[in-house]
């Protein structure tokens, strides 16, 4: 943690515990003693923390007949970028919930959200209207049947579906055992073991068209088939074929954006002496790496291998045909 949170740390500490020795301030801040000693002399000495030495409890104390006026209060805490994205994700989730059963039980979730928000002094309607979550590709459908694939999931039970494929635009029958499901790109997808194909598949949630438990048992996956499957490669599709490795040159310009990105945990990334960037990711289903490729248009090329290469190359012919004049 950097200083400024270790100050808030220390002063939470302080008004949490009334006193607190140093060996509980060195591992919950996990610094040195040095490091310790110059953050507690620069809450004393440049925000006047009334921090004092208690002998008999061995322990520090805010010693408020230090402080009778009452000044000291550090300044209003903001959040991190993923607290603050947590915060008001989570808002904006509960805020998109149809009223229902459980709305009840959200009211006081929803008034605990807004105290958070307001942490430091900050409104929370501020905080709203200051900070934006902009969602990106999020289909209008969160799936009529999300209830009964989450009971179903968390029951292990069965799950007989409807499924509309859009990619063969086909209209399935399936039957599920339900494994988890992933939020994903603003969408929500369901990872389950397909009886009709004895295989792992995954299936968009506002895609099922229809949803219904069964008496069955679900069948569990064992994790690190589902990890292979569907979080060794890149992106969202799965496939049963063998993993393999894409290598991706992304011009100088585009590398001051781009070597500061995860596309995929295993990733691996190198500069070159002009600038540019090397990047390697392991992919299953070439189509989502493809479609990110071609965002990045002729600041991204793909080195190998040549499968992905030429569909590349294909999709991005098809645009120029689309396109020409």
């Amino acid at each position: 943690m950097d200083r400024t949170e270790r100050l808030y740390r220390i002063d939470a500490l302080l008004n949490e515990q009334g006193s607190v020795t140093l060996n509980t301030f060195l591992a919950r801040l996990e610094v040195s003693r040095a490091t310790l000693m110059r953050d507690l002399g620069y809450l004393r000495d440049r925000l006047h923390a009334p921090i004092a030495w208690d002998k008999d409890a061995e322990a520090y104390r805010l010693d408020r007949s230090l402080d009778p006026q009452g000044r000291y209060a550090l300044p209003g805490l903001w959040f991190n970028p993923s607290e603050i994205h947590a915060l008001l994700a989570m808002q904006q989730l509960l805020h998109d919930i149809e009223p229902g059963l459980l709305a009840p039980h959200l009211k006081p979730l929803t008034r605990r959200l807004q105290g958070l928000l307001e942490k430091g002094r900050y409104p929370a309607d501020e905080v709203a209207r200051r900070v934006r979550l902009t969602p990106m590709g999020r289909r209008r459908s969160t799936g009529a049947h999300f209830t009964t694939v989450a009971q179903a999931l968390l029951t292990r039970q069965r799950l007989a579906i409807t499924h509309h494929n859009r990619h063969t635009d086909e209209t399935l029958e399936r039957v599920l055992s339900p494994q988890r499901l992933v939020y994903y790109r603003d969408n929500w997808y369901l990872d389950a073991w397909c009886h009709t194909r004895e295989d792992l598949r995954s299936f968009s949630v506002d895609a099922i068209a229809h949803a219904r438990p069964l008496d069955e048992a679900a069948q569990d996956a064992q994790p690190l088939a589902l990890a292979d499957r569907f979080d060794a490669g890149y992106g969202i599709f799965s496939s049963a074929t063998a993993m393999r490795w894409a290598r991706l040159r992304f011009n100088a310009y585009k590398a001051r954006w781009v070597s500061q990105e995860q596309w995929h945990p295993r990733q691996r990334a190198s500069l070159c002496d002009d600038g540019s960037m090397l990047l390697e990711v392991p992919y299953h289903d070439p189509r989502e790496l493809a479609m990110d490729v071609l965002k990045h248009g002729g600041d991204c090329e793909v080195i190998e291998p040549p499968e992905l290469r030429a569909l590349v190359v294909a999709q991005a012919r098809a645009i120029l045909d689309r396109h020409a004049d």
